[in-house]
């Protein structure tokens, strides 16, 4: 009994000593410390970004892409205590929500009817802060637009700054409002919080004077904190395989009629039997042509090539004889991976001769195939997740013509 008690005075006082941390480090009330301490913990959630939101000047308003039941209870934390925070009703009245509401003022919202824009106007005028929670969408349904603009028309009669604010990796929690099929669930993966600097309307839409409409200003400035939420140092390969790791490795992701499905797995593992080869006739960075039709096999070679750090020019071989000698010399392109039964049934013969005309060789996938050991297999299946070089982002990655 005892050390029972003692373990949970222990456990009181960490939870105490960490939220006193979290108070000091983010400019939180105390019991807003408190509360956030259970997401910091569980998710280690990299936050750094959130002082953008909590110093940003009044009027404004904080637009949340609300992918689980997770963002209200997260805001609620972190956006300064005097925020009007518009929830929907499943949100105001969730019963576990209910500490988290006692930290802000919230009122609930029938997403079937347009806010009341009135009241809110008076919100903002008076230096106020509202936090609306949209609808993660990539193209929003009528219904969703209809808010965007109700969110637009608010904004511009307070000339209220908005602030984007996505939370990257809650769309695939437990709590998701997303569909488990579309949204495969994660339990304690780390979270990140995008959010970006403020803005009014009036600036969002100086950005491109071409936008068709203001309410379309304010949703591309809600999709471009989802675009910094995402890791875009990865490179496309690390990309692709957290990709896998989301969704499973036994995830189909490619077929064709000739070779059938691929899922992720099969797919890195003989992309990186071909990386392999690629690496021994080719320098790191340097540009290879890839010659093949749309189907398993260029998507293979591509992951290769991406694998091995080498850049994939692609070849349009529809465009001739006399372009692709010309792209292959632009490009400086020395060595161009096709397929013999390809270039047979295509009678592409005179475009392998506009590329050795260019200065290229032709590496025949099916003279690599023919090279692959039991041992290359082997090695593939167990080191697929892993790049054959490192991944530099801010490199090329593909050359197209």
């Amino acid at each position: 009994m005892i050390l029972t008690l003692a373990l949970l005075a222990g456990l009181v006082a960490a939870w105490l000593l960490i939220g006193v941390v979290e108070k000091f480090r983010l400019g939180l009330r105390f019991t807003q410390a408190l509360l956030y301490v259970p997401f910091k913990l569980a998710y280690r959630i990299a936050d750094g970004r959130i002082n953008i939101a909590r110093n940003a000047a009044a009027p404004v308003i904080y637009v949340i892409s609300h992918q689980s039941r997770l963002e209200p209870a997260l805001m609620l934390s972190l956006l300064p205590e005097d925020t009007l925070h518009i929830l929907d009703q499943a949100s105001a009245k969730s019963p576990w929500l209910e500490p988290w509401r006692e930290l802000g003022r919230t009122i609930a919202f029938n997403a079937e009817h347009i806010f009341v824009s009135r009241r809110l106007v008076r919100v903002l005028k008076g230096k106020g802060r509202l936090a609306v929670y949209l609808p993660d969408a990539v193209e929003p349904d009528i219904k969703t637009f209809r808010l965007f603009r109700a969110v637009t028309r608010i904004a511009m009669q307070a000339d209220a700054r908005i602030v984007p604010i996505f939370v990257a990796g809650a769309r695939t929690l437990p709590v998701s409002l997303t569909p488990a099929d579309k949204a495969p669930r994660r339990w304690f993966l780390r979270l990140s919080i995008s959010v970006l600097e403020p803005m009014t309307i009036a600036e969002l839409v100086a950005r491109n004077p071409d936008q068709s409409s203001n309410t379309n200003a304010l949703f591309d400035r809600f999709a471009e904190a989802r675009l910094f939420g995402s890791d875009l140092n990865r490179g496309l390969f690390l990309a692709m395989r957290d990709a896998a790791d989301r969704v499973g490795a036994s995830h189909p992701i490619v077929e064709d009629v000739v070779s059938g499905t691929l899922n992720y797995r099969k797919l890195f593992i003989g992309a990186r039997v071909l990386g392999r080869r690629f690496e021994a006739v080719t320098a790191p960075g340097e540009a290879v042509g890839v010659l093949l039709p749309n189907a398993n096999g260029v998507v293979l070679s591509l992951i290769g090539l991406l694998s091995a750090s080498r850049v994939a020019a692609m070849i349009n071989y529809t465009a001739g004889r006399a372009s692709v000698t010309a792209a292959v010399r632009t490009a400086e392109v020395r060595t161009v991976v096709s397929s013999r039964a390809f270039i047979d049934k295509t009678n592409l013969a005179d475009i392998v001769a506009g590329v050795e005309g260019g200065g290229a060789k032709l590496l025949w996938l099916e003279d690599v195939r023919a090279s692959v050991t039991v041992l290359d297999k082997l090695a593939a299946a167990l080191l697929w997740r892993w790049p054959l070089q490192p991944q530099n982002a801010a490199k090329p990655a593909v050359i197209l013509f």
